[in-house]
């Protein structure tokens, strides 16, 4: 993967929770109908996302960053200290990473990845995980690239919405 990228990223701010919201939402409902054609998506509130996303600003719970595109937000990253329990306080861990659907395959994520590493690299994680759905293939496919490795005895199974999905940790070293 490239680090060149066309996009500014910038830590967020309490005015980019609105944004962040609807690429949230609309991303999150994108990526779902590519896992289970014909399902129906469980309803996202952008007002609870906007809330929550709100709060994890305003707080650095987790750190969050926003890709623009012409002043524009059209991506972000959150990210902190890994939430998995028994984990190393040097283990870090993107919580989200997502780019408008318009951008996909843009680079978006590469900025976000790249911003988000630097940032974890500064709070002295040596290592970072992510949690991806199994059959999430584009996100598979991006976090293959930047270097994560799948830890197949990670495998656990949550609920969104009436559908179960079957999740992946996958890691990476941060130098």
């Amino acid at each position: 993967m490239s680090s060149t990228s066309n996009f500014e990223v910038r830590p967020a701010t309490v005015r980019d929770a609105k944004a962040i919201a609807e690429i949230h939402v609309s991303a999150s409902q994108a990526a779902f109908k590519a896992l289970f054609p014909g399902e129906k998506a469980p309803a996202m509130a952008i007002d609870k996302s906007q809330a929550y996303w709100c709060d994890a600003i305003e707080f650095s719970e987790p750190q969050v960053f926003v890709a623009l595109d012409a002043g524009q937000v059209v991506g972000f990253v959150g990210f902190d200290r890994s939430r998995d329990k028994g984990t190393p306080p040097t283990t870090g861990e993107i919580w989200a990473i997502f780019a408008a659907t318009s951008h996909w395959g843009q680079g978006v994520g590469l900025a976000l990845w790249d911003a988000a590493r630097e940032g974890l690299l500064e709070e002295g994680c040596t290592k970072v995980t992510v949690w991806i759905p199994l059959g999430n293939e584009r996100a598979l496919h991006f976090h293959d690239l930047a270097g994560f490795k799948r830890e197949m005895t990670s495998i656990k199974t949550v609920p969104v919405g009436a559908v179960k999905v079957e999740e992946i940790r996958l890691k990476r070293d941060l130098n």
